[in-house]
């Protein structure tokens, strides 16, 4: 399997429930319980995976590059997918040129596969937001969300009756789990270990 192949799986996950409501669904309303419309949570999400593919590319140890995706306003919401979809693959192709003692900084230095989960936590999580604010029901896949766990996550409680999505809801502050109230704050683990020589 390489590198890229579980952010491949959940940009498949979001576009196929996402693209077939680009054009009969309000996506200036809010995303869920976020303040940005669903459009401007997709741009988000695009946002997100080209700024760790850029980190992977440039390898940069004590900061994030000085670089902002911009969406044009007049995209219409299948087009945001589109930057979506190529801000996905280009991840995917840097995390598979990845060598695994690349590091890269995210607030300290972050291994190829934290940067995978990164992506997959991302892109799931914001389409979940999505479809709350679009009114379709969905729950993210089990596989790619046990990834973004495992490697995000890694004291997450392990609830043998609860689907890994309502965990990886439970971490960030999107749902309860199992009479354990909303958390009202999070972070994940992304950065560990030390940098190369």
């Amino acid at each position: 399997m390489r590198n890229g192949d579980a952010v491949r799986t959940a940009l498949d996950a979001a576009l196929a429930v996402l693209a077939p409501h680009t054009g009969n669904r309000d996506w200036d309303a809010p995303a869920g319980l976020l303040e940005w419309s669903c459009r401007d949570t997709a741009a988000h999400i695009a946002h997100d995976l080209l700024a760790y593919a850029g980190q992977l590319a440039a390898r940069p140890r004590d900061r994030y590059l000085p670089l902002d995706l911009t969406v044009r306003p007049e995209a219409d919401p299948a087009q945001v997918l589109t930057v979506v979809t190529a801000a996905g693959h280009l991840l995917a192709t840097a995390l598979d040129a990845a060598p695994p003692e690349l590091r890269a900084y995210h607030h300290g230095p972050c291994d190829p596969l934290g940067f995978a989960a990164m992506g997959v936590a991302e892109t799931l999580l914001h389409t979940h937001d999505i479809t709350r604010g679009l009114g379709l029901p969905w729950q993210p896949p089990a596989e790619p969300c046990r990834f973004a766990l495992d490697r995000l996550f890694p004291h997450a409680p392990r609830e043998p009756d609860a689907h890994p999505a309502e965990v990886l809801l439970w971490c960030t502050g999107r749902g309860e789990l199992n009479g354990r109230p909303r958390k009202s704050s999070w972070t994940w683990r992304a950065a560990m270990g030390e940098w190369p020589d």
